[in-house]
């Protein structure tokens, strides 16, 4: 019997925001082993913006670097999407990438009617995505949502076959 395909989709942002904000540093091919070592990663898809060279170069080029590393992976595909810069009125600046969601959820969409892979796991806390992954179900394809506590949708947990807690699975590794 031949084994289940699985294509992971990851928003990149919430990836960084989250990994940030409880700490963890982690080996990108770990992760990708955090998510899936038991059947045949078929895709991996990366949704991110480059950042403003100007607003911090040394943050630029650290993530340029960070992504053409990871580029060199068997079947990552890097979507890079649109960056938009707002000056709030105390002066600060805020990012949002802007097309991430969309071209993740076309992806899935896609890859299912296309018949790319029978698992899907989506790394994102946003629940946007219910209705493509109702589409995705309804061809007969698996969802696996994986998520860290505090920026996920439980809608969107319970929306999916099962769930993966990226902060305990990414925690546990380190201890053992």
């Amino acid at each position: 019997m031949a084994k289940e395909r699985v294509a992971i989709f990851i928003d990149g942002s919430n990836l960084y925001n989250n990994l940030k904000r409880y700490k963890i540093k982690t080996i990108f091919e770990n992760l990708i082993r955090n998510l899936e070592n038991r059947r045949e990663i078929v895709d991996i898809y990366y949704y991110t913006a480059l950042l403003d060279k100007e607003y911090d170069s040394e943050a630029y080029e650290k993530h340029n670097k960070f992504l053409e590393k990871i580029k060199l992976i068997p079947n990552l595909h890097v979507t890079l999407c649109n960056l938009r810069k707002i000056t709030l009125k105390d002066g600060s600046v805020e990012f949002f990438i802007k097309g991430d969601d969309v071209n993740l959820a076309t992806d899935l969409i896609k890859g299912s009617f296309k018949d790319l892979y029978d698992v899907a796991i989506i790394v994102s806390g946003d629940e946007d995505f219910l209705p493509a992954i109702k589409v995705v179900q309804e061809n007969n394809k698996k969802v696996i949502n994986a998520f860290f506590p505090k920026s996920s949708s439980y809608l969107l947990r319970n929306c999916c076959d099962s769930s993966i807690n990226l902060k305990k699975a990414l925690l546990q590794k380190k201890k053992s």
